[in-house]
Formats: C-alpha cells, structure tokens, sequence
C-alpha cells in the first residue's frame, strides 16, 4: 500500500507540465540536477543548528548582552498557592473583580495579597530581557550570513536565473553553492519550527507556524522539481530585511531607542519594496501568469503558487503591524513597540515597587506589615 501510495504521489502528471517528467532531471552530459533524497541531508543538519544555537546563545550572545546594558529584572516569586495555582492555570491569568472576592473567600487572603499573587505569577511566566535578546541576536546572525551568502549564490548563476525567463523551465545544472544555500535555508526553518514552542511566544505565533511550513514546503518542492532558479531569489529576498528587524529588537532591548527606530525605519522601507512590489509584481508574475503563456496548468503549477501566496498573505499581515508601528514613531516620535508583542509580555515590576513603596508607607502609620497589610490587622499571617 505504501508502495502504491508512493507511486501515486510521485506521478509525473501532477508535478510536470505536458512533455516533461522524471526523465529530464536525470544527470547527463556534465549536467547535475537536484534530487528529492538530496533534502535528507537538511535534517541533520537543522539538529546541528539547534545545537549551535544554545552554544552561540551562552558564549556570544550572553556577552553581547551584557555588553550592550541588557539588564536583568528582579521578580519576586508568588508563594505556592494550590487554590490560586489552579485558578491561574485553568482559567485565567487576569481575574475579574468578582473572581477576586470569591478567591477571597476560599484563600483567606485580601484583594491586595491575591492582585499581588497573580502579579507576581504572572512575571514568573513572562520572557525576560535575556531570553529576547539572546533569540534576536540569533535570528540576526543567520540572517545577515546567509543574506550574503545568497548574494554570492547569485554570482554562481547565469542571467536567465536572474531575469526568471522562463520561470520554472528548463531545469538548470546545479551548484555547489546553490545545493548548500538550499540546505542550509531548508534546515534553518526547520530547526525554528521546531523550537518555536520553547521561543517567545507572541501575538502571530499561528502566523508565525503557518510561514515556517509554507517556506520548508516551497524550499522543497522548487527543491525536488529544480525550480531553483526562482527557489533561490524568493529566500534571498526574505533574507534581505529580517536581518535588520532582528538588529532593531536586540538595540530596543538594549534600550538603544534612537538606534532601535532608525534601523526599523530602513527595514520597514526594504520590507515593503521587497515583499510588495518585488515578490508580488515580479516573483509571483513570473511564476503564475508567465508559464501559462508556455504550457498548460498542472497541479504543481497550482501547489506552488499557493504557497507563494500564503506567503503573500502574511506580508500584507506583517507589513500593516509594520505601518503602524512606523506610522507612530514618525507623526509622534514615540518608541518603536513591537505590536506582535503579546500582553503577556509586559513586564509588571513597575507595579510591584508601587506596592512596595506602600508598604513602606503603611509600616511608617501601622507599624510592621506582611503582604501590604498591617500585622495587627493582618489574620492570614500564618498562611502567608
């Protein structure tokens, strides 16, 4: 059955236009085409990178941190509470008022003490600075290596790659440095795919999982039927702004604002150019409506436009967060906030010194306090 299956999936009328087929990827005459095995390769190396990325996250991008002033914040931990553990687990993070007084009730505690827990708890949950930078430092460094290496990729290829004329036929020899810029691309993603549930979590998570496997997809079909020539210029084009959003999350939580905005502003500039006028009008035209001017459509044909526009889909997503952001920073100077930023993400410690300095107060009127309460009036003090 697995055998029939196979067979079916592989069948030349579903990935090959009217008088090409398997056949014609064969190597012959010096020429060297790529071949479907070829994308095993990508799995041992995308382990390699998870591997590397904890090693380059503890010995440059911890350093890195510290050198720029990345600065740790001091959370105080919430006592453990099985009532309000299990409420804050299977309910929610942010209770209501009357949530509250019942919680009261079960607790023993007052409205402050349980307002103080789930603050507390809450910034047990949330990212720290750290962790944000170290996973933007990352991101950065591929990025910005393999922007150049696609660029010298390019210089490998001959004009006909460039002009995308026509865009997915004939097949083209392969290159060493295409065949590695392939596989490096194609385990990279995949490698995030597979720690984006360890990664900061923000507001496009889902966005973020459907453009991962959109781009593994799309690197392997255009990978397994030598449509490498537009596989090529579609992952250099990504590559050429997601450096620069990544420089400007590591400057803004540095606290580097003025270098934070300026880099946003070019990256926003060179995303815009590149993921809707370029990728649309040049990319996706040579790939959708030029080749029906050549054979008939095929399912191959239809498979790999949609991906290209999912992806599209998602840049017009991105690029209206990326207006907005811009939009405020250049009508009113304020800072560049990343809108994908979960609220989850924002840190409550600022609260928690204005609880702080209340206490103080409350011990200078009522004497000694426990949990923002006086302990003559205080009856929970055992609990707490």
């Amino acid at each position: 059955m697995l055998y029939e299956l196979n067979e079916w999936f592989w069948q030349e009328r579903l990935w090959f236009p009217e008088g090409l087929g398997w056949a014609d990827l064969e190597d012959r005459d010096g020429r060297v085409y790529a071949k479907p095995r070829d994308l095993w390769v990508a799995l041992p190396i995308a382990l390699v990178f998870l591997i590397i990325r904890q090693i380059f996250e503890r010995v440059v991008a911890t350093p890195l941190a510290s050198l720029l002033g990345v600065k740790e914040t001091v959370r105080l931990k919430a006592q453990h509470n099985p009532t309000l553990e299990s409420y804050y687990c299977n309910h929610t993070k942010n209770p209501t008022q009357t949530s509250i007084t019942s919680l009261c009730k079960q607790t023993g505690y007052s409205e402050r003490q349980v307002q103080r827990w789930f603050r507390r708890r809450r910034n047990q949950d949330r990212p720290s600075l750290l962790k944000k930078f170290r996973e933007a430092s990352w991101r950065f460094t591929f990025y910005l290596l393999a922007f150049i290496a696609g660029l010298a990729a390019l210089i490998d290829v001959s004009t006909a790659t460039l002009t995308l004329t026509p865009a997915l036929l004939p097949p083209l020899t392969i290159l060493p440095s295409q065949y590695w810029y392939y596989m490096i691309e194609l385990s990279f993603y995949s490698s995030l795919l597979v720690s984006v549930a360890s990664d900061v979590k923000r507001k496009d998570f889902k966005e973020q999982i459907v453009h991962h496997v959109a781009t593994i997809l799309l690197i392997s079909f255009s990978w397994c039927f030598s449509y490498i020539r537009v596989g090529t210029l579609i992952m250099l084009l990504h590559d050429s702004s997601d450096y620069l959003l990544e420089s400007a999350k590591m400057f803004n939580y540095a606290g580097w604002r003025n270098a934070c905005n300026y880099i946003f502003i070019v990256f926003a500039a060179i995303f815009i150019f590149t993921r809707l006028v370029i990728f649309p009008f040049w990319i996706i035209y040579c790939t959708w409506v030029y080749p029906v001017t050549i054979y008939e459509p095929f399912f191959g044909y239809y498979f790999f436009n949609g991906l290209l526009m999912t992806l599209q889909c998602l840049h017009i997503f991105w690029a209206i967060l990326i207006i907005r952001i811009a939009m405020r920073f250049l009508t009113n100077n304020e800072k560049v906030d990343d809108d994908r930023s979960d609220k989850d993400e924002t840190d409550e410690s600022e609260e928690e010194e204005e609880d702080e300095t209340e206490d103080k107060k409350d011990m200078k009127k009522n004497g000694p306090v426990q949990n923002g309460h006086a302990v003559h009036n205080n009856n929970h003090s055992k609990t707490e």
